[in-house]
Formats: structure tokens, sequence, C-alpha cells
């Protein structure tokens, strides 16, 4: 057996099938109808990267990928197929994991912000035409141009309030702002808090360093994402997560080149989800992203039930494929076959087309890269059994190994820093005073012309009834003292009493 570092992906009547870990990193596609062994596959996939020093996120779909916390069980048909593969060295055991979760229930909370995801992918998530997104980069221009933190969905629609309030203003220098546009964006906003976004875009944000992480012993952390309620809930908020974890390593990892092994492994489980409807803007950007990664030493895995599912421009950068039983009961169906075993390097022992039909659990045709980069010829391969347990945690279980995570408490409490609506609210709040003491002023002197304007008050001699009141009195008593002064004289001068 050779010295470099291999993965052991199962085995046949010729021996153990393994893949160079050096080519890892050239991306592969799990495929396969439901129930035929994918989750097994990928399962014993992110146990071989984890012993090998590669830390692993992917995501749990159906809750069972949480088993790769504890040890598995003894099992008449894992017994069976551990005999039959002749693997010395099998033991039951777990591999370090790291739950995580969207909403923050199943496993620490992961978010991101507004601003981290970006326009193209903000505009993908809320099915915008290409007028709202056009008003949606705008939106995002106008932020930073003004230094506003876009973190959180209310930052996002004060901005679009603004943008709506000062169209006219931003007119010349950022083109036509309608506010049909931004009320449609705003709505499907709404929408998307309804389902629950608004527990994702948020801070503190994931450190993308905490997920590439190796334990003591050097194990690669297993990184599980818990999207069996977003998967239902809001399947595109998930799709561009996905996305957007892509993307963001591509930007922030140096490049590495080729290595005995990957840097970093990524398994994205329900990928057609991922390009459903995308735009074509996006499905390049993903290409892109896919082609140049791989110097960065990412290996990028999809898992889904076809490879039709797969745009033919990233499935053509896949270098591993594990083609589990496709059924084919119509002729669409039938189509679907024929494209899946077009896509393998044929084998002259092997009906491929035939053979996928007829696979059994657990059973899969195989090609993988050799040392030179060439696809093998495709193989009928048994895939070993997990070491770690075939099925969920309990919630007890899942708890106690929260409660020992390296980061509890870290992401737990959500944090509100000064951000654009903060600012906007400020901005709104000194306008109004502004404007109402302006107001103010301006009354002010309305009503100070208006009293200026009024005639000047006219002076009268007429009495008022008091003060008419008051001079009759005093004529009367003055008319009667006078009298009794004229008698008194009189009377004196003719010498009357």
């Amino acid at each position: 057996m050779s010295d470099k570092p291999s993965l052991l992906i199962g085995g046949n009547a010729s021996g153990h099938f393994r893949m160079d870990a050096s080519m890892a990193n050239r991306h592969g596609l799990i495929a396969g109808a439901t129930g035929t062994g994918k989750t097994i596959t990928l399962q014993n996939l992110a146990e071989n990267f984890s012993r090998l020093g590669v830390p692993v996120f992917l995501a749990d779909v159906k809750g069972d990928l949480s088993g790769l916390a504890a040890p598995g069980r003894p099992h008449p048909k894992i017994d069976a197929r551990v005999q039959q593969l002749h693997i010395a060295d099998y033991q039951f055991r777990s591999v370090p994991t790291v739950f995580w979760d969207l909403f923050g229930i199943q496993g620490h909370h992961i978010r991101t912000t507004i601003s981290a995801m970006g326009p193209l992918l903000l505009g993908s998530l809320l099915e915008l035409n290409d007028t709202q997104s056009g008003v949606l980069y705008a939106c995002f221009k106008v932020a930073d141009d003004n230094g506003w933190l876009l973190l959180d969905l209310k930052d996002l629609r004060a901005m679009l309030s603004w943008l709506a309030d000062n169209a006219s203003e931003l007119k010349s220098e950022y083109g036509n702002i309608s506010s049909s546009s931004i009320g449609a964006i705003q709505r499907k906003l709404l929408v998307l808090e309804e389902q629950g976004a608004e527990h994702f875009f948020n801070e503190p944000a994931i450190e993308l360093n905490d997920l590439i992480k190796t334990d003591f012993s050097g194990h690669g952390l297993v990184n599980v994402l818990d999207v069996t309620k977003l998967i239902h809930q809001s399947p595109k908020l998930y799709a561009c997560f996905l996305i957007w974890l892509l993307a963001e390593l591509f930007e922030s990892l140096p490049e590495v080149g080729d290595g005995d092994r990957p840097k970093f492994v990524l398994f994205f489980d329900e990928a057609h989800l991922i390009f459903d409807g995308a735009a074509d803007v996006l499905v390049n950007k993903i290409e892109q992203v896919v082609r140049l990664i791989r110097s960065k030493g990412v290996g990028v895995y999809f898992v889904t039930q076809s490879p039709t599912d797969i745009p033919e421009k990233i499935l053509g950068q896949l270098g591993m494929k594990i083609q589990h039983a496709l059924r084919a009961f119509t002729p669409k169906d039938k189509k679907m076959v024929k494209a899946s075993a077009a896509s393998f390097r044929q084998n002259p022992n092997l009906n491929t087309e035939q053979l996928i039909t007829e696979l059994g659990v657990g059973e899969a045709l195989v090609s993988v890269l050799d040392a030179e980069g060439k696809p093998t010829p495709v193989e009928h391969v048994y895939i070993k059994p997990p070491e770690s347990r075939v099925g969920p945690l309990t919630d007890a279980e899942r708890a106690e190994y929260m409660m020992r995570s390296p980061y509890k408490g870290r992401y737990d409490n959500t944090v509100d820093r000064e951000s654009a609506y903060e600012l906007l609210k400020q901005k709104a709040e000194k306008l109004a005073e502004s404007t109402a003491y302006i107001e103010a002023q301006q009354a002010a002197q309305k009503q100070a012309e208006r009293d200026a304007k009024k005639p000047a008050a006219r002076q009268t001699t007429r009495q008022t009834p008091i003060e008419a009141m008051v001079k009759s009195a005093a004529r009367s008593i003055g008319s009667q003292i006078g009298r009794q002064l004229i008698r008194g004289v009189l009377g004196s001068l003719f010498g009357k009493r």
C-alpha cells in the first residue's frame, strides 16, 4: 500500500478502492435516488477527511449526520460488509464534531451580515428582476459611499426607505430609483423575514477560521449544519448561504496550490436547490469559484439525486464521481440514467447504464482521479460503512455535546451595534428638530408681520359708565356744599338765622 495519504471509499473483488488525498481538492459528486446510501457515503468520506486532519463542513438535511459525534454500534449488516471488504483496522469511533444552526436551536448560531452577502446573492435570494436588482445595487453603493453599515434586515429596510425619500437628489449620481421597485423589494424582504432570515442576517457573524480547525489529536473538526427546518422553510436561503460560504472562502483564504491533502472540504447536500432558478450570472459566479477555489486547498462535493441536477460547466469540474442507484420508470428517468452513465470513463468489463439501475443499497459506481489527474475507469464498489453512529444523536446527547463545545458562548447572544438603521434614525430626528425650529421661527415672523399691519388704536373722549358715575357723584356733592355755603353767607348779611 502507498504511503501517500488516501481515503478508503470501499472495495470489491479486486481489493480496496481508494482515492488519492492529493486529488481531493478537485471536487466531487455523490448522486443517487433517495434511500440508496448517499448519506452513508457522505458520512464515510467525512470521517476519512477528519482522520487525515482535514476540517469538513457539511449540511445535515435529515438530522442523521449528527451521529458523527458518537461511536458506531455493532449491526449484522455492518459486520457483514466489514468482513466482505476485509478491513482489518475497522473500529467504532467518533470524530470531533461542532454543531451549527442558522436558527441557533440545534447548534451554535451561525450568522452573516447583509453587507457580506452582497447584492448579487441577495438579489437572487429575493428573486428580483433586473430593474429591482439595479435599485438594490444602488442601495449598497449609497451605503458604502456614506459609510453606513448594512448588517441586518432593518438596516436594509431603513436604507431603502431613505432612498425612496431622496430619490430625486440621488438620481443624477445613482440613476433612477423608482418607488415601485423599492416597494417590491420591501415586500419581498417581509416574506424573507417571515421565513426566519432575521436570525441569519445579524451579528456576531461567523468567523471562517472557526470552521477550519483541528482538535488536540490533529483530527479535522467536522462542522455539521442542521438544515432540517431550513430546507423546508426557506430552501432559497439555504442555497444562498452555501454559495455565500463558498465565495467567502474563496475571497479570504490564501493560495496554497496542490498539496498532499486539501485544507478544507465542503459537502453541499440537496445541491439541486443551489441551481434551481438561479440566474445565469449567479451560475457563472459559482462556476468561477469552483474552478479557482481548488488552488486555495478547498474541495467541494455536491450531493444530489442525478448528475443532471448540476450545470454541465460545473459538472465538468468534479473529479470524483460516486453514483448510487437510479430508478428508471419513465422515459425521462431512462434519459437521466443514460446521461449519468455517460459521465463516467467507461470500463469495458461493466455495462454502466444497466448497472446503475441494479445497484443495491450501499453500492455505487465510482471513478476518481489518479495521481496524474486522469479519471479512472468506472468501478462497481461496495461502500465502506462508517465507524461513527449511523443515525442521529438523541436530544440529551446533543445538548451534552454542545456544553463541551469549544465555541460555547461565543455566538449565543445577538449584538446590535450602530449601523445604517441607527444612523438614519438619528439623521431623521435631527432633521425633524431642525424643521420644527425653522417652522417655529417662520410662524413667529409671520405673526409679527400680521401684528405690524394692524391699524393703531384711536383716542376717544367717551366716558366709561364708572367714570360718568364718579363724576356725577362729585358734581352732586359739590352742589350741596355750595348751596349750604351760600345760605350761610346771605344769612349773616341779612341777619337771618
